[in-house]
């Protein structure tokens, strides 16, 4: 009976590189072309209690365009609590115009019941009104971003159609004023 979460990965829940960066909040090991490649990983602040909380309301879903070779262990350290239902993969997107786009159709859960948090509109492209914009994250450690959508989404929780929000929302701001 709960609404559908979907969540972006990289930039939006944490940022990974290859290349070492001081203080990473851990390291994955990724095998690619048969050599074994540590992989930095930084959380975003906040990212750990707006899991649990959002946990608590939706079904939560990860779905990223990395491949899972890299994504799932840096989602079987990050979900401490548990809360992610379902994973899917770079293999799962539409391949748009040289872009991965994310079909939220193939989850097979109601539209107006399904939202997408993501840093990147191309993503979700093909569900707009489905759409939580937030801002691409690589190490500010004084973001609140995730912090500050909890309240926003605990409402949504409440309302029948997600995209009659969402879309509202977005096609009503004022011009000089970003939604993302």
């Amino acid at each position: 009976g709960k609404k559908c979460l979907v969540l972006d990965l990289d930039e939006t829940l944490v940022h990974s590189s290859f290349k070492m960066i001081p203080n990473p909040d851990f390291v994955v090991q990724v095998e690619i072309d048969q050599q074994i490649h540590n992989v930095y990983v930084l959380k975003r602040p906040g990212v750990d209690e707006f899991m649990r909380k959002m946990g608590e309301k939706y079904e939560i879903v990860v779905f990223t365009a990395s491949l899972s070779k890299y994504a799932d262990p840096v989602l079987d350290i990050l979900d401490i609590h548990q809360v992610v239902q379902h994973r899917l993969f770079r293999e799962s997107c539409f391949n748009h115009k040289g872009s991965y786009v994310k079909d939220l159709s193939q989850l097979g859960r109601d539209l107006g019941a399904t939202l997408i948090l993501d840093n990147s509109p191309t993503s979700y492209l093909f569900h707009a009104a489905n759409a939580v914009p937030v801002s691409t994250w690589f190490n500010d450690p004084h973001d609140t971003e995730l912090t500050d959508l909890i309240d926003f989404l605990d409402d949504l929780t409440f309302v029948d159609d997600v995209t009659l929000v969402l879309d509202s929302a977005i096609q009503h701001a004022p011009s000089n004023i970003s939604v993302k």
